[in-house]
């Protein structure tokens, strides 16, 4: 079985906007052919847990077995004939992730079926194959269409890649995209809407910095790539809480590496993602409004008078604030952004620096002393600071929370989890004393009848009349994470 290192770039396009793609580009050796591909999978997803894919194609050419692995810009990617029926499993190096039994247990998961127009390239003294395909993965009575843009390059720089990506996304809305069509395929047989990113950002415990900050940069990306789609086809609270959350992440990792990743491009890219995470701000805090605030009031003894004039007004406040979380998901500016930030992740001049070749343990330690330290610190104005000191710590549990997250793959799973439980626990709470604060800043600008307005004063009073219960929680959470070891010691 043959290996190499694959570098590609994955879009989405809407199928009437491929043909704009293809007359953008230069001329060159092109064709046309029908893929028919068989992905397979243990029956307990080993392979879909290890991030790995495992297909096998069937064209003009033959029956070609597949295996991909790794994430961002380069994976790794192996490759062998097949000969008659021989199976999947007896070919190596599924040995080195397969038992005997499992590699015996292999089972098709899925098909994908497209039809690809692909052509070869020369950009910027480099070989890049464009590919556009069509067509849709389906398991069992279930399909779900495709239709996307891939540019793999076949030799020079990364960085044309880039550059031959800003080019065709003048001629059509590409969307930069991380799912894989295993991906697709494996959301599909499970029922989700869409593919299910990675709960944990995954670092070898010999790690160094760059690699570290690559792994926990490509998986926010990956996130706001995957929750913008879903926004576009179908808002909703969760996309747009996901998203938002993803672009802080993101921007919690620019601020975590700073250090070692500051330069020309830091300060812009860092303003966008902010840009991008307000951009979600109005149509969170209505949704956050409508669950927690109105929802229990209807439940809960009798209704305030006025309280049906409020909810309504929330409802159009809500829908239209979810339609520009839509609208910006799908601008040319977050596209921009987009390929913009996987250019610098991934061929940024920090790269070059004698800092991001470190061990990423001991940078880790530091960061996570210093944060966890300003925390605790900051903390103590919990129970006699206002709510804007409240808030500026619960800023700080976000920032020790994501940088424990992103680190915690170098340490003892146990003892990583356990720490960023107690800074979750201390965030919550803090969440819900700024979600009160909020809601009444919210409202002003909802343009309330006199009714709904007396309506939303009184569900305030109410919530207001629970803060020092919830100060008392939130300081009791500050307590226990002072308590909490530090993993990384």
């Amino acid at each position: 079985m043959s290996g190499s290192r694959e570098i590609e770039l994955k879009f989405l396009c809407a199928p009437r906007d491929l043909n704009a793609v293809l007359a953008a580009a230069p001329e060159g050796d092109e064709e046309s052919r029908e893929l028919i591909s068989v992905y397979f999978d243990t029956p307990d997803l080993r392979l879909q847990k290890a991030g790995v894919s495992l297909r096998v194609r069937q064209s003009k050419a033959g029956r070609v077995l597949t295996m991909k692995r790794g994430d961002g810009l380069t994976r790794e990617e192996y490759e062998a004939s097949l000969e008659g029926r021989e199976p999947p499993g007896e070919l190596a190096p599924l040995r080195e992730l397969l038992s005997e039994a499992d590699a015996a247990a292999l089972e098709p998961a899925f098909n994908v079926r497209v039809t690809r127009r692909q052509r070869l390239i020369r950009f910027q003294d480099s070989e890049i194959e464009l590919a556009c395909d069509q067509g849709e993965v389906s398991g069992g009575r279930l399909a779900s269409p495709i239709s996307e843009v891939e540019l793999e390059l076949k030799s020079g720089r990364p960085e044309a890649l880039f550059a031959f990506a800003r080019e065709l996304a003048r001629a059509a809305p590409l969307y930069l995209s991380f799912d894989t069509k295993s991906a697709r395929g494996q959301a599909l047989v499970a029922g989700q809407a869409a593919a299910r990113r990675k709960p944990k950002v995954r670092l070898s415990v010999h790690a160094t910095t760059a690699e570290a900050f690559q792994a926990n940069a490509r998986h926010a990306l990956a996130q706001i790539a995957a929750h913008a789609a879903v926004l576009r086809d179908a808002p909703g609270p969760d996309a747009v809480h996901q998203l938002r959350v993803a672009a802080r992440r993101l921007r919690s990792a620019l601020s975590t590496f700073r250090p070692v990743v500051e330069g020309d491009a830091y300060a812009p890219l860092k303003a966008e993602l902010r840009w991008l995470a307000k951009a979600f701000d109005r149509a969170r805090n209505l949704d956050v409004f409508a669950l927690e605030g109105l929802a229990p009031a209807a439940e809960t003894g009798p209704a305030p008078a006025g309280l049906g004039g409020l909810k309504a007004a929330v409802s159009a406040a809500r829908e239209a604030a979810r339609k520009e979380a839509a609208e910006t998901a799908a601008s040319d500016r977050f596209r921009r952004l987009m390929i913009d930030a996987a250019d610098w992740i991934e061929t940024g001049a920090w790269l070059g620096r004698a800092a991001a070749a470190e061990p990423a343990r001991a940078y880790a330690a530091h960061v996570l002393e210093r944060r966890r330290r300003t925390l605790i610190g900051r903390g103590r104005r919990i129970a006699s600071g206002d709510d804007a000191a409240r808030h500026a710590v619960r800023m700080q549990a976000k920032k020790l929370r994501y940088a424990a997250e992103g680190f915690a793959a170098l340490y003892p799973a146990k003892a990583a989890d356990r720490f960023v439980g107690r800074v979750k626990a201390l965030q919550d709470r803090l969440g819900e004393l700024n979600d009160i604060a909020a809601a009444e800043a919210l409202t002003l600008g909802l343009g309330l009848t006199p009714e709904a307005a007396f309506a939303a004063g009184e569900l305030a009073g109410l919530r207001v009349a629970g803060k020092p219960k919830l100060i008392a929680r939130a300081d009791k959470a500050l307590r226990r994470l002072r308590e909490a070891d530090r993993f990384w010691r």
